[in-house]
């Protein structure tokens, strides 16, 4: 296999709280290819955006930090780089959509001059030439109009427009990495369909990797390649869409599954999963599922389990593997 655009080794993220340190993200480790969607999953409060957040090094509060591990971008470890490097680095290497554009684009900025600081920014373009680049990125991601639309305020947008917006700033400068943390929220969904398909032409077109941030698995399915699913802080079960999906070994990716509407239909009621996800400052000892699992034993309660192989790049933290759709367990 070719080497990975992103590597994430044993990266975790630890908070100071009230004297004493939580583990947010534990132990994380991934690797993302070149053209790939990956897609992050799992319930809210399992990690996966505070992870995404961290290899960008945009934690939202000063009582929290990584510790240990490496993000190799390419040659380049972002965990190592300072904050005037790591600066260098967003936009023109790797850039993040947000979950809420209204909350991080600048209502008192103009759309184009948002888009355009990364290109005067990074590469020194002149006013005149960061705004054509501007509009050029706004037709790229499908605002009509652009030349005008370009001096618009974000409240002059709709929601799905501001999304595309938010696109566009991140695309700035062609950076290789794309996270996209939950992308398609609070957007009806002949619009969520639209966005899908312009990240899946984007990526086309500029050879973008791209990690999917979501607790939607029909997003998934319609546009990753590859899922990691995490669960309490740390990964449970990695491997392509294929495997994942149809062949869940971990009964918490198999859970995710059966919550889907489709899952549960002619049942006339949506499974859940019962219990509820375990605080993280208050961590049961051995599989942080265990409570919540049909199929724990007695190892599940004394020991936290490990990745290991389910197969041709699929794995899973499982004492207990589901059998696949062959019957077999590994």
């Amino acid at each position: 296999m070719s080497t990975p655009v992103l590597k994430v080794s044993e990266m975790s993220v630890i908070a100071n709280s009230r004297g004493r340190e939580v583990t947010l993200v534990d132990r994380l480790s991934f690797d993302l290819q070149q053209g790939e969607i990956l897609g992050l999953v799992g319930e809210s409060g399992s990690g996966k955006t505070m992870a995404c957040r961290a290899l960008m090094q945009l934690m939202p509060s000063p009582d929290l930090h990584v510790r240990g591990g490496s993000v190799l971008l390419n040659d380049v470890d972002l965990l190592t780089l300072d904050a005037a490097g790591m600066r260098a680095m967003r936009g023109r290497r790797i850039g993040m959509i947000f979950q809420n554009p209204s909350s991080h684009l600048d209502p008192l900025m103009r759309i184009g001059e948002q888009i355009a600081e990364g290109f005067r920014l990074h590469q020194g373009a002149s006013k005149r030439e960061a705004r054509a680049q501007a509009i050029d990125l706004l037709r790229q991601v499908g605002i009509p109009d652009p030349a005008s639309r370009v001096d618009n305020f974000p409240h002059e947008f709709s929601g799905g427009m501001r999304q595309r917006a938010m696109i566009a700033v991140a695309l700035g400068c062609g950076p290789q990495v794309l996270i996209a943390d939950e992308p398609t929220t609070a957007l009806d969904v002949t619009v969520q369909a639209q966005i899908l398909r312009l990240l899946l032409d984007l990526r086309d077109r500029h050879g973008l990797s791209l990690i999917m941030i979501t607790h939607d698995l029909g997003v998934v399915a319609q546009t990753c390649d590859s899922i990691a699913v995490m669960y309490a802080g740390r990964l449970c079960e990695h491997g392509s869409k294929r495997d994942v999906l149809a062949r869940a070994r971990h009964p918490y990716t198999r859970g995710l599954i059966d919550c889907q509407p489709a899952s549960s239909a002619g049942s006339g009621l949506l499974r859940t999963i019962p219990g509820q996800p375990p605080l993280l400052d208050a961590l049961p000892a051995g599989c942080r599922f265990h409570a919540r699992c049909g199929h724990a034993g007695a190892g599940c309660v004394e020991t936290l389990p490990l990745m290991r192989s389910m197969g041709v790049a699929h794995e899973a933290a499982c004492h207990y593997p589901l059998a696949d759709s062959r019957g077999a367990v590994s």
